[in-house]
């Protein structure tokens, strides 16, 4: 586990931690929080991660989207969910997820355009969370859903 700023894993909202659950559900890959408190007011958490694929990226937000409103979240704004999109962005207000192709998170870099926010490497922790996102059956794609686009 990687955490910087001396910020804590509690420290941090069981809805990030949701959102970067069900990610890793999906297997996504280098999933990280970014805790954005200190940064700006408008956003609590950013959740990045990389797909694989479109399809990996569609069905991530869908599934991200789908549990967030089981559990009571509106969700303020999409993006990059149609088309061929390197981004797929869902805004659920103090959390927001961005789900990049390869390509498109190393061209937009979030993570050093906002290097001054905390931020834990959740890949060796998200699995710890108890059962947060197994409680709204999560569904897993096989692995035939992140071939192709």
């Amino acid at each position: 586990m990687s955490v910087t700023e001396n910020s804590k894993v509690d420290d941090y909202s069981d809805t990030a931690m949701l959102v970067a659950r069900i990610a890793d559900d999906f297997r996504g890959k280098d999933i990280l929080l970014l805790d954005m408190r200190s940064i700006t007011p408008i956003v609590d958490f950013f959740v990045i991660v990389t797909a694989s694929s479109q399809r990996q990226m569609k069905a991530m937000g869908e599934e991200v989207a789908r549990v967030m409103k089981k559990r009571g979240h509106r969700r303020l704004g999409e993006e990059g969910a149609e088309g061929d999109s390197v981004w797929v962005l869902q805004d659920f207000g103090d959390v927001v997820l961005h789900v990049f192709s390869p390509e498109g998170r190393e061209l937009y870099d979030l993570e050093g355009l906002w290097a001054d926010a905390p931020r834990v490497d959740i890949s060796s922790i998200v699995s710890a969370v108890s059962g947060a996102a197994d409680s709204d059956e999560t569904v897993v794609p096989d692995s035939s859903d992140e071939i192709g686009n």
